[in-house]
């Protein structure tokens, strides 16, 4: 008896994956809940286990391919005796439907064919619907000239370039989908040195996020600096003794996060979001917190952190910082924020502009803490300053609101007291 490896739930309005990599072969022998295969989808990368135990019997779905919801992964031979009978059953493990379901993994395989009556695949028919293209202007390299993802992804990229297999009508549609320009020719020498490699679905999602905000916010930036020394202090203060009681180290981000906290209830406009002609007021505070992995920047969200001592919010902050860098979160983890905080202070950035997490009305971005002089009490003194960005959505947040939440900010990391007496 075999048990098949499907595509699970991804979550919410995500419809389809690529395929990262195998971490076993046909014939190898798998143990139940054992990971098997990564897949990549628009917004974290998820391990599939494995359904039973047993000997993968065949794969249906190679790396670089791409997957929709329920399609065939592979299969896996129940019994110690299945690594035997692999060969032979490896044919019925992949049967043509099965095929039909994972129409990818065939884009390498069949020579296009010119014309076809079979409907473009799901995946591919999104995009054309999206991009304002005809299924008849694109070649397709599937069974039966089925058009697919790639092939519509192909004729996106190349937009001056004629279709492969169709008529003499060109895709006009192609260049007003796709503003950028092709890109220009590169001299021989130059290109045998270049490397060619596909992004990551995690990195086109995360390039469309970042333009279609700029495209759709009215975004704009305002700048403080921040006397991190009362901080500092107080937690050089207190760190062994606050490490040793919550079990956690005592960073900067909790009091970033409590002090964001305060500032969004006197300016709730920075925690609101716009939603068609409305405005959508949020009496809870979810911050997002962006953390930077090597497969890309991912957004994962401390929830209710307005409800939240600082201890609690380094816990959560440190839980889904592991999380991320080990590729585990989940999609539960990633939606739902209402502002995010960015630290390029880690990376020596002294002063950048973030761009919003759409569709939040609000990103602070903090900085590299650098000691210079300034004037204090009529005197110059060195202090450790940090630059403060706040980019936000003009749409929603008038200038005096935004200065104004960044000043509560200033005020309240400059005399943490602020924070335990709630002003």
């Amino acid at each position: 008896m075999s048990t098949e490896i499907r595509v699970p739930t991804l979550g919410e309005s995500v419809t389809e994956a690529t395929i990262g990599q195998w971490f076993k072969k046909v014939g190898d022998t798998v143990n139940a809940d054992e990971p098997l295969v990564e897949l990549e989808t628009d917004k974290v990368t998820i391990e599939v286990p494995a359904p039973a135990a047993g000997v993968l019997e065949a794969i249906a779905a190679n790396p670089g391919d791409t997957v929709d919801v329920n399609a065939l992964l592979g299969v896996i031979a129940a019994g110690a005796g299945a690594a035997a009978s692999a060969p032979a059953a490896a044919p019925a493990a992949a049967p043509t439907p099965a095929k039909a379901e994972v129409p990818a993994a065939n884009a390498a395989g069949p020579e296009p064919i010119q014309a076809t009556d079979r409907a473009p695949a799901p995946s591919a028919q999104k995009l054309i619907s999206e991009n304002g293209l005809e299924a008849g202007n694109i070649a397709g390299s599937g069974k039966s000239g089925q058009v697919l993802k790639e092939d519509v992804l192909a004729a996106l990229a190349r937009p001056a370039a004629p279709a492969p297999a169709a008529a003499p009508a060109p895709v006009a549609a192609a260049p007003a989908a796709k503003p950028a320009a092709p890109r220009a020719p590169t001299a021989a020498g130059d290109a045998e040195r270049e490397e060619r490699v596909k992004m990551t679905r995690l990195r086109q999602t995360i390039a469309r996020r970042l333009k279609d905000a700029q495209n759709t916010a009215a975004m704009l930036t305002t700048f403080n600096e921040v006397d991190m020394k009362p901080v500092m202090d107080l937690r050089n203060s207190y760190k062994e003794l606050f490490e040793k009681k919550h079990g956690v180290k005592l960073g900067f981000m909790g009091f970033f996060a409590k002090a964001v906290v305060h500032a969004l209830k006197e300016i709730p406009a920075v925690n609101a979001e716009i939603d068609g002609d409305d405005l959508i007021y949020k009496q809870y505070a979810h911050l997002g917190v962006a953390v930077g992995t090597d497969k890309g920047l991912v957004v994962p969200v401390v929830r209710n952190a307005d409800q939240m001592s600082i201890a609690e919010i380094e816990k959560e902050i440190g839980n889904l910082g592991k999380k991320a860098r080990d590729g585990q979160l989940s999609m539960a983890d990633m939606q739902g924020g209402t502002f995010t905080i960015s630290n390029g202070g880690v990376y020596g950035s002294l002063m950048s502009t973030p761009i919003l997490n759409a569709p939040q009305s609000g990103i602070l971005g903090m900085h590299k803490i650098q000691e210079r002089p300034v004037v204090v009490g009529g005197q110059i003194v060195i202090r450790p300053m940090m630059y403060l960005a706040l980019s936000y959505d003009h749409r929603i947040v008038d200038g005096k609101e935004a200065v104004t939440f960044l000043v509560r900010v200033k005020e309240s990391l400059e005399a943490p007291e602020r924070l335990v007496l709630d002003l």
